[in-house]
């Protein structure tokens, strides 16, 4: 009943901060001869602001109880919603006492004071401490914004996949500020150790871990996560957590350590350098404004099936596309057949990974035949610079990942070309960086991506990432 209580604090909580402030606001404009006649409704509003602010105060009181909160951050919203109640009160007995001195003018403004102070606690309870700075720094719309994973095999399958999820859907009501049930979700530990039902994540056990029971309850159950008016977790995100809990809730493992079946790794793939699952940059994800706006037909089954069974991965771009993706992410050997296989989709192919695998400047006449190519990954290839302007073919290319190949400023020059290109990657190439600044001249429109950044080390989990000068 006291739980049931409390969570009137909610709607209690705003009457005293509307009512007490246009009790001060009449208060001030009583003085003038003009609204002198507000001076009965002010003594009545004070009284009216006063017994809910205590209500507020009793009822927040009552819902700290339930554990919900943190202690550290709970206790000055507290206190000071207390001074609150308390000073009103003060106030109104002045009032009626016909004390309106200078100390009834200072308790006026410490009240103001301490409504904007109160308010601002409790909005930081229910929002996060940088809920009002953000908007100032321009970060409130990034606030869960994922991180690009440019490879998703070499990600840390918690710290890369799963946090990020539990942040965007659950840190809300599980996080350092709020616990619903008792439940902290932010931090390992906590994660791990549950909260007043138990344990939700039972390493080893997905059927048995409670956080997979309540995101799969119907959305209009009441222990449903996450509650039905916030966003939902969507299908591919329940099936990462599901395969990371299945593989041990490891959170020291990528995900190239932990076992992975025919039917996660498209799901895994379309995680890479998203945000959310799609990121323009250094992707086999292809982002929206990448999908051409023709409509294409529909590739054939059986190409696309011998082309799975051959090895590699082929998933649409998007949903209601035909446009596709082809990744030779667990295939290491390209053979002509392969290659064939890859030109029969040559006009729903937007987006071909081949890395580190042993394709080699033979391959480039198959490869120039696709020309719906938006994105092509040779980087850690044994190509050369012999046939590379074979790819001038591809007239629609925008992204060109050469990183760890033995091509030389000469052979990317005849690329220029390509007036659609806007990134190539050459880290770990033979171009001389003397040559650099010339090269660049050769394609305006285009970044040229020499690696090699510097990354330091901070005591959060942002990094500043900056982009070495080349001589």
């Amino acid at each position: 009943m006291l739980e049931f209580l409390g969570r009137f604090h909610p709607v209690l909580v705003h009457l005293p901060i509307g009512i007490l402030l246009i009790a001060l606001l009449m208060q001030y404009l009583s003085t003038k001869e003009k609204y002198a006649g507000l001076s009965e409704a002010v003594t009545i509003s004070l009284l009216i602001g006063m017994l809910s602010a205590f209500a507020s105060c009793i009822t927040g009181y009552l819902l700290s109880l339930s554990g919900e909160y943190d202690r550290s951050a709970i206790s000055w919203h507290m206190w000071m919603g207390f001074g609150v109640a308390i000073v009103s009160a003060l106030l109104y007995v002045r009032r009626i006492n016909n004390r309106r001195d200078k100390i009834y003018k200072i308790m006026s403004g410490a009240l103001v004071l301490l409504i904007i102070i109160t308010g601002h606690l409790g909005g930081n309870l229910t929002h996060g401490a940088d809920y009002l700075t953000s908007a100032l720094e321009g970060k409130a719309d990034a606030k869960f914004k994922r991180k690009p994973i440019p490879d998703v095999q070499q990600a840390m399958a918690y710290n890369d996949l799963v946090q990020p999820i539990l942040a965007e859907k659950c840190f809300s009501c599980h996080g350092p500020t709020k616990q619903k049930g008792k439940l902290r979700m932010d931090q390992q530990e906590l994660l791990m150790k549950g909260g007043k039902d138990g344990v939700v994540i039972k390493p080893g056990n997905t059927d048995e871990s409670e956080i997979i029971k309540r995101v799969l309850l119907p959305r209009e159950d009441e222990h449903h996560m996450s509650p039905k008016e916030k966003p939902q977790l969507t299908q591919k995100e329940i099936t990462v957590i599901k395969w990371w809990i299945g593989n041990g809730a490891p959170f020291d493992k990528k995900v190239n350590q932990l076992p992975q079946a025919d039917s996660i790794k498209p799901v895994l793939l379309s995680f890479q350098n998203a945000e959310g699952g799609s990121s323009e940059e250094g992707s086999a994800t292809i982002a929206d404004k990448d999908i051409p706006a023709e409509q294409v037909t529909k590739a054939d089954e059986k190409t696309i099936d011998a082309l799975r069974k051959a090895g590699a991965i082929v998933i649409p771009v998007a949903q209601n596309s035909n446009y596709l993706q082809v990744n030779f992410l667990n295939d290491t050997v390209i053979t002509p057949e392969k290659l064939q296989l890859i030109v029969q989709l040559k006009k729903q192919l937007v987006s071909l990974k081949l890395s580190n695998t042993n394709t080699n400047d033979a391959a480039l006449d198959a490869i120039a035949q696709c020309t719906s190519l938006i994105k092509l990954f040779l980087d850690h290839t044994l190509i050369t610079d012999k046939d590379l302007s074979k790819l001038n073919n591809l007239s629609k290319l925008r992204y060109l990942n050469l990183v760890g190949t033995a091509v030389t400023a000469n052979g990317i020059k005849p690329l220029a070309q390509l007036k659609q290109l806007k990134r190539i990657y050459l880290y770990q190439t033979k171009v001389d960086k003397t040559l650099w600044a010339e090269l660049q001249k050769q394609f305006p429109s285009a970044k040229l991506d020499s690696g090699g950044y510097i990354v330091p080390s901070f005591p959060s989990d942002t990094s500043l990432v900056q982009r070495p000068i080349v001589q």
